[in-house]
């Protein structure tokens, strides 16, 4: 059935911004930092506080919860034409070792706001709305990222998520049966009729533009890599310098070289090295391997494929220079992403109506909708953060973008829920 779209037939109905804080508040006490972050790595026991504790407030409204075989949460608000596929909001409610209050967890919390303001005001709607909290979505215990929303959406297999393991050695299917999350309905079997992911920008463009709301057109092209280089340790004290074979050295240029190959190919290409594992790290030995990753991106899908030749070929030569065997995995790869236009055109109008300052905007990282774009029409929310920074403890938002943020993500699944 499809519907006419009507300025006033959305309506008036907003979300609790009071509630919404509250909720953000309460739930950074699941794995709180001294520092004021959170550090809620996937499937561990705060974790499953948390889930826990989003059971209970979805329930609290109304709502049926269930979850899925990798454990991706889905709490149901019955429409009144139930047999319809549901219109979805989502998000994750898992952190980096050193996160902050608001990645991920304001997409949750604003798709809890939603439900509660059409639970509290009577509102019905067509579809069913559900709300849904996806599990390793940073991907910083058990990687890559967007681990399960990747399984629903035939990404990965369900196999080799489960079998994935972090650094530990802790297999994510044993975990996620230890923390009694593994439900017994398929990842990906779930119908889904649309989806909206709210969420911090993690970065500075809306704050220094003064823009409320980000409209976000798409997510730019992502890879991941993983590097071995191997040497050989020896003695500090009695290997001659012309005679070591020290990887920790030459991998400290080939880190070097990620960042002049993202500045050599333009204004929007990124490199980062955030993980280096140096072995045997010892104050008085030389060396012997350096595992460390590498992550490039760009809008451009093309840009992306000529940062990793760079990268390839710098990496070769400087390994062989120095005698060492190098290795390199290309572990995750999402090309770039345009989201639906008549989801992005919703939450446009959304904003317009609301009177939001607002601008269109590609993702600079990776989210759950990038996959669910595979899955069903998809467009996500971007409120500001304080200085654009995430994956940080001082991570931080002002509760008015919140608000905004729940309030846009509220009409455009109104509207979409007459609209289709």
């Amino acid at each position: 059935m499809s519907m006419q779209y009507a300025s006033g037939a959305v309506g008036n109905v907003t979300v609790n911004g009071v509630k919404l804080w509250d909720d953000i508040l309460e739930t950074a006490r699941f794995g709180g930092t001294p520092k004021g972050g959170i550090k809620r790595l996937a499937l561990t026991e705060e974790d499953r506080q948390v889930r826990d504790w989003f059971v209970r407030t979805c329930e609290a409204l109304g709502c049926t919860v269930s979850h899925d075989s990798m454990g991706n949460q889905f709490a149901r608000r019955p429409g009144t034409e139930d047999t319809l596929p549901p219109i979805t909001m989502g998000s994750h409610l898992d952190t980096q070792p050193t996160g902050g209050k608001f990645d991920g967890i304001v997409g949750v919390l604003g798709g809890l706001a939603v439900l509660r303001a059409l639970q509290e005001t009577g509102r019905e709607t067509r579809h069913p709305i559900e709300l849904i909290n996806w599990t390793n979505e940073e991907g910083s215990r058990f990687s890559p990222a967007m681990l399960s929303s990747g399984v629903f959406a035939g990404v990965f297999t369900e196999q080799e998520a489960l079998d994935t393991k972090d650094r530990e050695g802790v297999r994510l299917g044993d975990v996620l049966e230890g923390i009694g999350y593994r439900g017994a309905e398929v990842c990906g079997a779930h119908p889904v009729a649309a989806y909206f992911e709210l969420h911090i920008e993690q970065g500075p463009i809306l704050e220094v533009e003064h823009k409320t709301i980000g409209i976000v057109t798409g997510v730019q092209g992502m890879r991941w890599y993983e590097v071995t280089l191997t040497g050989r340790d020896s003695h500090a004290g009695s290997t001659p310098m012309r005679l070591r074979a020290d990887a920790l050295v030459t991998a400290a240029r080939m880190i070097e070289a990620v960042q002049t190959i993202a500045l050599e190919h333009g204004p929007d290409a990124v490199g980062t090295v955030g993980l280096i594992e140096n072995r045997p790290n010892s104050r008085n030995v030389v060396p012997g391997e350096v595992f460390f990753t590498v992550d490039f991106r760009d809008p451009d899908d093309s840009i992306v494929q000529k940062m990793e030749d760079a990268f390839y070929a710098q990496a070769s030569e400087l390994a062989e220079k120095a005698g060492l065997t190098l290795e390199i995995a290309r572990v995750w790869d999402t090309p770039a992403v345009q989201f639906d236009p008549e989801c992005v055109a919703s939450v446009t109008r959304a904003a317009d109506t609301l009177g939001y300052p607002a601008r269109r905007i590609v993702s600079g990282a990776g989210h759950d909708a990038t996959y669910m774009a595979q899955v069903a029409p998809t467009a996500m929310i971007f409120v500001p953060c304080a200085g654009g920074l995430s994956h940080n403890e001082e991570e931080s938002a002002e509760p008015d973008d919140v608000t905004a943020g729940a309030n846009v993500l509220l009409r455009a699944v109104l509207e979409t829920d007459m609209r289709l």
